[in-house]
């Protein structure tokens, strides 16, 4: 079992900046937060930005790509989402995904993830 625990969300205006990050626990060994998801009000969860097991490669959702980065420090067991520019769009609760190494570099469906954190809200007021 894993344990994903998110912060860094809070209530910002429109072109600020934020870090969110995602502490995981427990078997980290085989298993490697490697996504942050988000739910906005009304819809339905989303893709946000993953990153490989090895190699650090990294995907973005369109909406979100050279604004947002995604990192993990693999020592720390932490992944992080460095936010910049937010729009009131970006307003979500947004959620990171673990799992086991898979042959996907990037993948980009729930399904694909076994492990989810609670969630942090990030709000973004115009």
């Amino acid at each position: 079992q894993v344990q994903l625990v998110e912060s860094g969300g809070g209530l910002v205006q429109a072109g600020d900046s934020l870090r969110l990050s995602c502490v995981a626990s427990g078997r980290t060994v085989i298993t490697k937060p490697m996504a942050w998801f988000r739910r906005a009000p009304g819809k339905e969860r989303e893709f946000v930005a993953a990153i490989s097991w090895t190699y650090g490669r990294t995907d973005y959702a369109d909406s979100v790509k050279d604004r947002f980065t995604i990192t993990r420090d693999d020592d720390q067991n932490t992944l992080y989402l460095q936010m910049s520019d937010l729009k009131p769009e970006d307003t979500a609760v947004y959620s990171c995904a673990a799992r086991r190494p898979t042959n996907t570099l990037t993948p980009k469906k729930e399904s694909d993830y076994a492990y989810w954190g609670q969630g942090t809200q990030v709000t973004v007021s115009s």
